[in-house]
């Protein structure tokens, strides 16, 4: 196995013939990048070059493996803090009883309480594609009911045998 590439240009890798060094203890100042790395040596650190894209190009003395360390573990808060989204689906079929309605509204509310995504749809089997607007009203009654947990992303549509309607949590 070759050893990977570094994302970063470090120590003799750098080719550059000037540098503005920047680090702790280090006075900000545009070094030859041979004396930016006898000084990166003195303090046993690294030179690493922060960007190229100025002029000179800007490198930094610092302990390397503790910069990589450092951009991992921000790296991993930030992929923490995204939120993921779950999608959470309730089915009912067009001629859906009081009591089972109410069973599934109460599993719809326990799922936006917990801050998932609702599909909800109305399953319609063979024939029953002809009570199409008791369908919809089904699902107008589940989303005023669900009125103070979340709020309807898209309306009653339907796709095939099944009319679907999504609802968010709100925050």
């Amino acid at each position: 196995m070759e050893p990977k590439e570094d994302k970063h240009k470090i120590n003799e890798k750098i080719h550059y013939p000037k540098l503005r060094v920047v680090g702790e203890g280090i006075e900000p100042a545009v070094y030859s990048t041979s004396e930016a790395l006898r000084l990166a040596q003195e303090k046993e650190l690294d030179l690493v070059v922060i960007t190229d894209k100025a002029d000179p190009p800007v490198a930094k003395i610092i302990d390397y493996k503790k910069f990589l360390y450092d951009q991992k573990k921000k790296q991993k808060e930030i992929a923490a803090k995204a939120q993921k989204t779950v999608v959470k689906e309730i089915r009912f079929g067009p001629n859906t009883d009081d009591h089972d309605y109410e069973f599934k509204l109460k599993h719809a509310e326990n799922f936006l309480k917990e801050g998932s995504k609702l599909k909800a749809y109305v399953f319609f089997k063979g024939r029953s594609i002809v009570f199409k607007d008791k369908g919809e009203i089904l699902l107008l009654r589940l989303a005023q009911d669900l009125e103070d947990l979340g709020k309807v992303e898209s309306l009653p549509k339907l796709e095939g045998k099944r009319m679907i309607m999504m609802i968010a949590a709100k925050k």
